[in-house]
């Protein structure tokens, strides 16, 4: 049998979904899952929300691809919208939370620069922290299995550990331009970085003339129950890049900056040829109009709490397999005592779709749609999965 065409640089499960709707999958074999992955935090309304089909199917009728060589009405409405619901001023739309990212880093090091100080060019960032994949990206996470075999590690970012505030003070040097955090690590294993630690790495930026970027990719976009994680903080940013449920399922990412931070960014400086086009503008105006209708968010904290509360049984009721439950709104993580990915499997065994993270955790990332219904079938079948592993430990299957 001849070999994938593709890069074989997945693990992929042995599925393959045909259709879905809301927060269910279904294969081409037509069995249904119940997705608590949501695409790695990004489909944020769920499959084939009714309002993101018809804009998207609207604009594609219309028009897909201009350029940036021109006004895209819709981008500017967009950027308006972020602006105002946010501390932002300004929006730089990309394809991706990496290219997000990068303009991030960029925007904070053109600072400096027109600032007077062309030296200031290092980052501060984060151990367990997860900023993309491009070769910048890498090097701001520090993750060695990320690094290894890509030649010399991106100058610039240096790492300290999680949540060690002295730490990253004694790693500013005349040299450091900004400091990178999650306010809650994803890919790490859903921790939370604490308040205060936020607030005293505010305070560090002010007093020593630096720029604090959060990267909001995976936790943003109503994830927490509010718009940005950063709102439960009283912590602004002076960069933020966000991504994946902005748009829903369509690839879509944008950083935002205050005009201050901005201010280097002038024509000609930076750019991308896709990013803010018609179709993903169309479709991350309608994503808007749904996390920013009233109640909306009132919703996700209140389902959220009902998730947490039923996780947290669970985890009461089997100690031998988890060891605790973490996380925000719909961002959650099961701790595990047993490998994470045999969890993972029990899970997708009752038709429980989870992802895998740092510290053995499984995230649990679900629509922000999702149903109290929904909620409840879900909390019993991952009980269900849990149950039996927790039987085939104690009859020596463990």
């Amino acid at each position: 049998m001849a070999g994938s065409a593709l890069y074989e640089t997945f693990a992929r499960a042995p599925l393959s979904f045909e259709r879905g709707e809301g927060v269910w999958l279904t294969t081409d074999a037509g069995e249904r899952y119940l997705d608590l992955a949501g695409g790695i935090a990004v489909n944020s309304l769920g499959h084939a929300h009714p309002h993101l089909v018809a804009a998207l199917t609207e604009q594609a009728g219309k028009l897909w691809h201009v350029s940036n060589l021109y006004e895209i009405p819709e981008q500017r409405r967009l950027g308006e919208r972020l602006v105002a619901a946010t501390f932002a001023d300004k929006a730089f739309f990309t394809n991706s939370g990496a290219e997000a990212l990068e303009c991030a880093i960029k925007t904070a090091r053109r600072y400096q620069y027109v600032s007077g100080h062309p030296e200031r060019f290092r980052v501060v960032t984060f151990e367990g922290a997860f900023h993309g994949r491009t070769l910048a990206t890498i090097a701001a996470g520090g993750q060695q299995k990320y690094l290894e075999g890509f030649g010399p590690k991106v100058e610039g970012f240096d790492q300290v550990p999680f949540n060690d505030i002295d730490a990253a003070e004694k790693a500013i040097t005349p040299e450091t331009a900004a400091i990178l955090v999650e306010p809650i690590q994803g890919e790490g294993g859903i921790r939370d970085f604490p308040l205060a630690s936020l607030r005293r790495l505010r305070e560090l930026c002010d007093a020593r003339g630096l720029l604090l970027i959060f990267d909001e990719v995976q936790c943003g976009v109503g994830r927490t129950g509010r718009l940005f994680a950063y709102e439960l903080t009283g912590v602004e940013p002076d960069i933020m890049a966000t991504a994946k449920g902005i748009g829903g399922g369509f690839p879509l990412g944008v950083c935002l900056a205050t005009d201050e931070a901005a201010k280097g960014m002038t024509s000609g400086v930076h750019g991308t040829t896709f990013g803010g086009n018609p179709l993903a503008m169309a479709v991350g105006n309608a994503v808007l109009d749904v996390i920013l209708a009233d109640g909306f968010l009132d919703e996700v904290k209140r389902k959220a709490l009902l998730m947490k509360q039923g996780l947290a049984a669970v985890a009461d009721e089997f100690p031998d397999v988890i060891e605790g439950i973490r996380g925000a709104g719909l961002m959650l993580g099961i701790k595990c005592k047993m490998p994470n990915g045999k969890v993972n499997e029990a899970l997708r065994g009752e038709k429980v779709l989870a992802v895998p993270a740092g510290e053995n955790v499984l995230r649990l990332l679900p629509p922000l749609i999702i149903s109290d219904e929904d909620i409840r079938l879900g909390l019993e079948r991952i009980r269900t999965g849990v149950a039996k592993l927790s039987a085939s430990m104690k009859n020596g299957g463990g």
